[in-house]
């Protein structure tokens, strides 16, 4: 391992994994905390009728056990403190027991209580909350603590609230809320701490992180990589083009960015700059890349499982629905590493220097059967849950491990018994590394329960809705002038379209800036309690038609994946850097630059929903035959839109040029009639047969990309 590899994975501990060296029984209590963890989680989805309460604290206790064992309060890499002070042992102890407090008092609080709290109930509350926002500082961030308490001190003010006071009919949106009033809400029922959000987590999200984390321990992420590296590596700026369908195929497993761009990078990064790529712009390429694999179904992250529960739709209507838009961010992202290969005059490795495709694939083809099981039981089963088909996966790849460690063992002369021990250890690895990489998921769900009780209770989302509604009002007038000066367009049209763009652009930083703080599934959760309704309010949807609001939530999705690349924070550039050694600033800039065309696919998603195959209303409801041209067109958008941006097609444009690919891009992001969508393809084509004439007229000797 280099040193930049090194920092990078010090990066995924102290960020992600928890970054604590740990010795002896400390060591010793951890697995066995991650084991047992494990075995709850596959036990409550085997049996399917747990109690949602007992589920999700039970969850949430595993997370707190492990949150102050593993994470430290400095998130510093390679600075690891060694050992777990005693105050980390009270800490976590205490958290765990404010949660087997609710446990056993829950039925006396509901039942005999009638859901009001004693002083007891108050004080355990006050801690759970006080411990939930601690490791919340230690797993994703001080942004996250920071959000919940502005938000918590918004319920106490009011004329009724803790913080008594008038604040003015402007802003006071709400007649506040006493202390125990909002620790009743948020703990001792299930539309705080042990929302929706959490419940998704505990029954869904931690079974298919285990499965990413045992799937990948089979090797089946390394058989991606060569798979990737044989097919495409060969092309021109091959290595760049294989990272993109490598991090492609670990996305579908994986929803961790981060951890993405380690587990690829340290391959892909070293051959982008050994045939040309510079370290920042290999590095962003690996960023981009890996940021996308979020996107990619199955898995998702975790927030496409709260999506789907928010929407109230099954999960497989959702994977189905995303596919198109996630082809079609990596194929853009294909043609960019293609245009950044022109650009720079690159070329692929020597075919001496890459994997046998034919051998790959006939020595590890069996890495597809869970991957098959897994899609297609979810795609073509409407009787299969999610829960239970990643539970049977799971047991399905225990067994492929532990006979492919035995057949290891008979080959290589160590014999059966010792490959079965080998099995066994790496089967300990998954399971320990799979909770690990859950606790910061379940603790940023509980504590993003925090902030959507309180927008329950103070119904915040209406009063920002009225803001919105004046902010985007401000620019009708001018909308409206706009609409009078082109001809042969509804003025009607332009102002509302004109409003969206303004209340879009507004969710779009706001997403952006929450998630330079916060992990996608915290951001998502926030957004789709304060941003989501208000944008559906303003474009007049139907809250209670999921084909309406798809294309809202996926909007606010995509751009809190951008966040992880997005500057100044971008944790995934910065791991990228040190193994590239590039500057991370930079690194972070650059991919930006290349995540532009996320950004275009999110709008595209919104004015045209029909690349979520809706269609009459319905999900799923577009036949093939409108679909095809519509993905045909949505592509030729995105090149347009990635050309321009890197102001490079077939050589280098110039203003009329890019302002042309601009152009089109922006015609085909609202879907319009067909000679539209053919005067943008001649856009494109124009200044492609402009620069191809260019370059026949070079004189001799004056090289032309």
């Amino acid at each position: 391992m280099t040193e930049g590899e090194r920092r990078a994975l010090e990066i995924v501990e102290a960020n992600e994994t928890g970054g604590r060296q740990l010795f002896g029984f400390s060591r010793l209590l951890v697995t066995l905390i991650a084991l047992a963890w494990c075995g709850f989680q596959m036990y409550a989805a085997q049996v399917g009728t747990m109690d949602t309460l007992l589920l999700r604290a039970t969850h949430l206790a595993f997370a707190f056990a492990l949150a102050y064992l593993v994470f430290t309060p400095r998130k510093t890499p390679g600075h690891a403190q060694r050992g777990v002070p005693w105050y980390d042992w009270i800490l976590g102890t205490g958290a765990v027991a404010t949660t087997v407090y609710l446990i056993t008092q829950y039925p006396t609080i509901a039942n005999v209580q009638g859901g009001a709290l004693n002083p007891t109930d108050v004080w355990v509350g006050s801690a759970l909350i006080v411990l939930l926002l601690l490791a919340a500082w230690r797993t994703v961030g001080i942004a996250m603590p920071i959000v919940a308490s502005v938000f918590m001190l918004y319920a106490l003010t009011g004329p009724r609230g803790l913080i008594r006071g008038d604040l003015g009919p402007q802003l006071q949106l709400h007649a506040g809320q006493t202390w125990p009033q909002v620790v009743g809400q948020l703990f001792a029922n299930t539309e705080g701490i042990f929302g929706t959000a959490i419940g998704v987590s505990a029954q869904i999200v931690f079974l298919f992180v285990l499965f990413g984390a045992i799937f990948d321990k089979l090797g089946a992420g390394e058989w991606f990589m060569n798979v990737a590296q044989g097919l495409l590596g060969g092309f021109r700026g091959g290595p760049a083009k294989a990272s993109v369908l490598s991090s492609a195929l670990n996305g579908i497993i994986s929803g961790s960015s981060v951890s993405n761009v380690v587990t690829g990078g340290n391959i892909t990064i070293g051959t982008m700059k050994r045939v040309g790529y510079s370290a920042e712009k290999a590095g962003a390429i690996e960023v981009a890349s890996s940021s996308n694999g979020q996107l990619m179904p199955p898995v998702m992250g975790a927030a496409a499982f709260i999506m789907a529960n928010n929407l109230n739709i099954e999960y497989r209507t959702l994977i189905l629905a995303a596919a198109i838009p996630a082809f079609l961010c990596y194929g853009a992202l294909l043609v960019v590493t293609h245009i950044e290969a022109l650009k720079l005059g690159l070329r692929g490795l020597p075919k001496n220097e890459l994997p046998s495709v034919r051998r790959t694939m006939r020595a590890g083809w069996y890495y597809l059967i869970p991957l098959v099981y897994l899609i297609g039981t979810l795609t073509i089963n409407p009787e299969a849950t999610p829960e239970r088909v990643a539970l049977n996966t799971i047991f399905l790849m225990i067994a492929m491990l532990l006979v492919q460690e035995a057949w290891r063992g008979r080959q290589d002369g160590r014999g059966v018994g010792h490959g079965l021990l080998d099995g066994g250890r790496r089967l300990v690895e998954a399971a320990e590394g799979g909770a690990r990489s859950m606790i910061g998921i379940a603790i940023a769900t509980a504590a993003a329960g925090i902030i959507v009780g309180i927008v329950t209770i103070t119904g915040l989302g209406f009063g920002l809705a009225d803001i919105v509604e004046t902010v985007s009002g401000a620019f009708r007038g001018l909308f409206t002038a706009l609409g009078g000066l082109l001809p042969g367009v509804d003025t009607a049209s332009v102002v509302t379209v004109g409003t969206m763009l303004v209340v879009l652009l507004m969710a779009q930083l706001i997403a952006l800036i929450l998630g330079m703080g916060l992990p996608t599934t915290a951001n998502y959760i926030l957004m789709s309690a304060l941003i989501v309704p208000i944008i559906a309010r303003i474009a007049g949807l139907d809250t209670s038609n999921p084909a309406q609001m798809l294309p809202v939530h996926m909007f606010v999705f995509y751009f809190g994946i951008m966040a992880d690349s997005t500057p100044p924070v971008a944790l995934a550039a910065f791991a990228a850097a040190a193994i590239s050694g590039g500057n991370p600033v930079a690194t972070g800039v650059q991919a930006f630059q290349y995540e532009l065309r996320t950004a275009l696919l999110a709008y595209m998603m919104f004015f045209n929903p029909s690349l979520l195959l809706i269609a009459n209303n319905r999900i799923g409801g577009l036949p093939w035959t409108e679909a095809v041209p519509m993905i045909l067109f949505a592509f030729l958008g995105l090149v347009a839109f990635s050309a321009a941006t890197l102001r490079y097609l077939h050589r280098r444009t110039n203003p009329v040029q890019t302002l042309a690919l601009l152009t089109a891009s922006l015609i085909l992001i609202i879907p319009t009639a067909l000679v539209w969508n053919l005067a943008a393809l001649a856009l494109v084509a124009g200044v492609y047969f402009w620069q191809k004439a260019g370059s026949r007229n070079e004189p001799p000797g004056v090289a032309v990309a």
